[in-house]
């Protein structure tokens, strides 16, 4: 290992260093400043016998003439073990729960393996996050990766740790399931909730949790999900474990990389994002799924704030493009004091299909969530004419439909932050508010369904 001492330029969180040779993309770096003090570092870019350098933390203290930087020759690595279950660490993988250092059983690559598509299986199993509109109406599938797509303000880390909490495979089979949590960027209150909910409730003792606060380097938020999908892997694909990956919030991941791709004087694109943001999201997001032969599988939520409640803006946009499918939080919801405030019009799921029916969840799932969609679509375009033409002048059929849309909000959607509905109670929730209609309005439910599961009107 050859030791330098060419440190031409420091840019913010960059180092760039000279006269370099034999090095390789995401190389860990060694810095040993003039008072002794070593850093880590990762090469960023290299060419011509010009590395760049990321740090891992300020550049305070660093200077042109006396910094030693020594290449260590790979890139890096996190010691994985089981004993992680129910630990907590910060941005790069090392304890700040107090505990022991983890003894690791493998040592694996942050950025992971290739999979090969046809080595792909199709992700069939229903994952059960006990949330109506997300059970219901936008079904989770085991292997699939599936964002929420939040607003500032809005309740998104409540929804984060409530589905963490309670999330379960659904089979008739035992399996072991396990969260692995990743914060990116997120406030000392904001990771002090986190850890607080997760102890007190006990999901901890299956969870793995990486936090990166707000205060730490920016470089730390681009190793952070790659850490948690690291250990998810390991779980999944060598331990045989069902691994549900939530990761907080993407949003605060592609600031960091837009920081660091405007020091290092890159081109720009859409907004300012560097333009390849949509590869960079595609090698996090397409670390969820299914492999053929393994029992194991990752599922992953990736929650993003969209800055402006802005659906197209290139992360909610780029983030849409490389998922199967999104969660919407409603600001309209939200302000009527309901909660989770899932705005279930624009939400999809597009592997829903795969994971529901008979033997999965129940025969009538599709039919019922189809028709609670139609109907709620209905009133909800209703209050609009409404609010110009009045009440008076709609019909009985529009009035029942207007009384469905407010009996759906503060019913189906409305749950307490510690209310976990089975995917049985949900569905006989939603045959309860279908009865408010005529049998002639439900277009979408085969009638022997009707017969066997509809309570009729007292």
């Amino acid at each position: 290992m050859k030791e330098y001492k060419t440190v031409t330029k420091i840019a913010g969180p960059l180092v760039f260093v000279s006269g370099v040779s034999d090095i390789g993309y995401n190389e860990l770096v060694e810095i040993t400043l003039p008072s002794g003090e070593r850093k880590k570092g990762q090469v960023l870019d290299t060419q011509k016998g010009l590395a760049v350098v990321q740090l891992f933390g300020p550049t305070t203290g660093i200077n042109t003439t006396e910094t030693r930087i020594k290449f260590l020759g790979e890139s890096m690595h996190l010691g994985v073990s089981t004993e992680m279950l129910g630990r907590v660490f910060n941005g790069l993988g090392e304890p700040r729960d107090s505990g022991p250092k983890i003894v690791p059983e493998q040592k694996l690559d942050i950025n992971g393996a290739p999979i090969n598509p046809y080595s792909r299986a199709e992700p069939r199993d229903f994952i059960q996050t006990g949330i109506s509109t997300i059970d219901c109406m936008n079904t989770l599938v085991r292997g699939q990766k599936l964002p929420i797509f939040s607003g500032s303000g809005l309740p998104h880390n409540q929804l984060a740790v409530q589905i963490a909490r309670q999330a379960k495979a659904v089979s008739k089979k035992a399996e072991n399931f396990a969260v692995v949590f990743a914060a990116v960027g997120i406030t000392h209150e904001e990771a002090a909730f986190f850890m607080r909910d997760f102890e007190k409730t006990g999901a901890l003792e299956r969870a793995v949790l990486f936090l990166n606060l707000a205060d730490d380097p920016s470089v730390e938020r681009l190793i952070t999900p790659r850490l948690a999908l690291t250990t998810a892997e390991y779980l999944a694909y060598e331990k045989d474990m069902q691994v549900l990956v939530i990761i907080t919030d993407m949003t605060n991941y592609c600031e960091a990389l837009r920081e660091i791709a405007a020091a290092r004087e890159e081109v720009p694109g859409r907004r300012g994002y560097p333009g390849y943001m949509y590869t960079d999201l595609a090698s996090i997001y397409e670390r969820a799924g299914c492999i053929k032969g393994k029992i194991g599988t990752v599922t992953q939520f990736s929650i993003l704030t969209m800055p402006g409640d802005d659906i197209t803006h290139p992360i909610a946009d780029l983030t849409g493009y490389i998922t199967e499918g999104q969660i919407v939080l409603g600001r309209d919801l939200h302000r009527k004091n309901i909660f989770p405030p899932v705005d279930v019009l624009p939400c999809l799921s597009r592997l829903m299909n795969l994971g529901i029916g008979k033997d999965r969840t129940r025969e009538d799932h599709r039919g019922v969530a189809d028709q609670l969609y139609a109907a709620y679509a209905t009133g909800r375009d209703l209050r609009q004419l409404a609010a110009v033409v009045g009440e008076e002048a709609l019909t009985d059929i529009d009035k029942i439909y207007l009384k469905f849309a407010d009996e759906f909000e503060n019913r189906f959607i409305r749950q307490g932050t510690h209310e976990d509905r089975t995917i049985e109670q949900t569905l006989t929730l939603g045959w309860d508010l279908l009865a408010m209609l005529p049998d002639s309005e439900l277009k979408r439910v085969k009638k022997e369904f009707i017969e066997k599961y509809r309570k009729k009107k007292q």
